[in-house]
């Protein structure tokens, strides 16, 4: 496996790749690798000849009091990881290769960026779709692989590729791959390693309360008492604050406040020993 550094390396190898004809697909992480990672790097060489994945802890989507500084780097570690896996390069630039001096434009997706994380880190999604946007026309690739553990991260790329009219991926061609959880349901990222041995025992109410509010809405409780109910069992079950629970539309991401007619999803932000939680399940339309 290569570990490319600058773009015009990485420039190279894409052509190499791509010299016979073969498909590229690339998988952009900030690092800190886990097994939802590599599950994405898996169903990557399912679908295309070659895997490019990607390490960049990008500081324009952290906002001024959040873990950037903090955000755990392992990159040998990942790096073994990777190579264990097959994946043909890995790429993964110094901010100022990212951004060279002078640097000042920035990509803002309107509509599925706006709620959600979006109003609880303002500026997180347009860093998130400027940084994307920029990994794509770096490697070029036929298609792109993201966890569906962050749906509206998911949605609003897809929606940057479609108003952008991007050609490598298209948008159909970034896929979602379902969300890796721990074998008692939480779901895997790289921030769960912050929570001491009491908060990971507690942070299991996430997903447990998350399920059992599908059921009621499924069998046609009022939407808006299952997510008040919702809060406040993870509240009791030791969580600091919850910044959002809501119901919305699978694609749009508007709210919903009764039982959905086509696929939903519910979408949870929870804070507990000083560590924010995302999370999101189907619910069935």
């Amino acid at each position: 496996m290569q570990i490319i550094h600058q773009l015009k390396m990485l420039r190279k190898t894409v052509s190499e790749l791509r010299a016979d004809g073969s498909t590229v697909a690339v998988v952009p992480t900030m690092g800190a690798l886990h097994e939802g990672h590599l599950t994405l790097v898996r169903a990557a060489k399912q679908r295309a000849d070659h895997v490019i994945a990607t390490i960049f802890v990008n500081p324009t989507q952290f906002g001024p009091n959040e873990d950037l500084d903090a955000y755990p780097r392992q990159l040998a570690q990942d790096a073994a990881m990777l190579e264990e896996e097959g994946t043909a390069a890995l790429w993964t630039p110094a901010v100022e290769e990212m951004y060279p001096g002078g640097f000042s434009s920035s990509i803002r997706v309107a509509g599925v960026s706006e709620g959600f994380c979006g109003a609880d880190r303002p500026g997180h999604f347009d860093g998130v779709a400027t940084v994307v946007c920029k990994l794509f026309n770096q490697v070029r690739p036929d298609l792109a692989f993201f966890g569906e553990k962050d749906w509206q991260q998911l949605a609003v790329i897809r929606q940057m590729a479609r108003d952008l009219d991007l050609m490598l991926p298209e948008a159909t061609d970034i896929i979602g791959v379902p969300t890796v959880r721990e074998t008692d349901g939480l779901a895997m990222s790289s921030r769960n390693r912050y929570l001491d041995k009491k908060d990971r025992a507690a942070a299991v109410a996430l997903p447990n309360g998350m399920k059992h509010a599908i059921a009621a809405i499924t069998s046609g409780d009022a939407v808006t008492e299952v997510l008040a109910q919702l809060q406040e069992s993870l509240i009791a079950a030791g969580f600091a604050s919850v910044d959002y629970a809501e119901l919305a539309d699978a694609d749009s991401l508007k709210p919903l406040d009764t039982k959905p007619t086509k696929p939903a999803r519910l979408l949870v932000a929870a804070r507990i020993g000083g560590t924010r939680l995302i999370d999101n399940m189907a619910v069935p339309g």
